[in-house]
């Protein structure tokens, strides 16, 4: 009876285990339903497999930002808050596969790919871009640092790794084994030597201040700095005059 039991509970883990594995992008990836924020311009950038839609505010010269949101953000809704913390940069902000416009399904692999693609076609244009990432973005921009000349590196409540916040939420399954999209941004914060921030919320209740410290630690020396936004949480950093600020030194 003991050893039916045993493989009864056995097999339920297993069940369990198997259905972590094939839903774990509806637990990484949340594509907003509707548009929240029309773009002043949209663009498509055809890419293997896909076609990515980029929301744009036009600005000539030599300077730019490139955006990468959250796992369920309209990017355009930054299009407002970064006009006014960027107002004479040209103004790129990626949706990722699946979302609002875009065709494909998102994963790290195809999404680092995809913001590599537009750094590349934008680099062209523009000899000085920016990147900001936030929150799951964040994982996208220091991969895209890490291997592009970036004129300089914004991150916002960004992770050690994605991978070690999985585990922590889900203590009782082998996470690291079964992840696919592992966003371990500390194998590339020392490959990156462009002027980088990381912007902290006080009360992030998504992302552990342990891990925003551990990324700090992994850049070379001399090339990161973080700022706490007081008073901020995970999603309301952005409403914080602090956060303005920040962007615009």
């Amino acid at each position: 009876m003991v050893g039916l039991l045993l493989l009864i509970a056995l097999g339920a883990y297993g069940a369990a285990c198997l259905a972590l594995y094939w839903m774990q992008a509806s637990f990484i990836y949340y594509p907003p339903a509707t548009p929240m924020f029309p773009a002043p311009r949209t663009a498509t950038l055809a890419v293997p497999g896909a076609e990515v839609k980029v929301s744009e505010r036009p600005r000539p010269g030599n300077r730019a930002v490139m955006y990468f949101g959250g796992n369920a953000e309209d990017v355009t809704m930054s299009l407002p808050l970064l006009d006014e913390a960027f107002p004479r940069h040209a103004l790129y902000l990626l949706h990722y596969r699946g979302y609002l416009g875009s065709t494909g399904k998102p994963s790290e692999k195809a999404n680092v790919a995809d913001a590599l693609a537009l750094f590349d076609r934008i680099v062209a244009e523009h000899g000085e871009v920016t990147l900001i990432g936030r929150s799951l973005g964040s994982g996208i921009a220091v991969q895209v640092a890490s291997r592009r000349p970036v004129k300089k590196l914004i991150l916002v409540t960004p992770y050690d790794s994605l991978q070690e916040i999985a585990a922590a939420h889900f203590p009782y399954f082998p996470v690291r084994w079964l992840l696919r999209d592992k966003y371990e941004s500390w194998r590339y914060a020392p490959r990156v030597t462009a002027p980088t921030l990381l912007l902290a919320a006080e009360h992030d209740e998504i992302i552990p201040a342990s891990s925003t410290r551990q990324l700090l630690a992994r850049f070379p020396r001399g090339v990161a700095t973080m700022t706490v936004i007081g008073g901020a949480g995970h999603n309301t950093i952005s409403e914080m005059p602090a956060y303005i600020s920040a962007l615009k030194d």
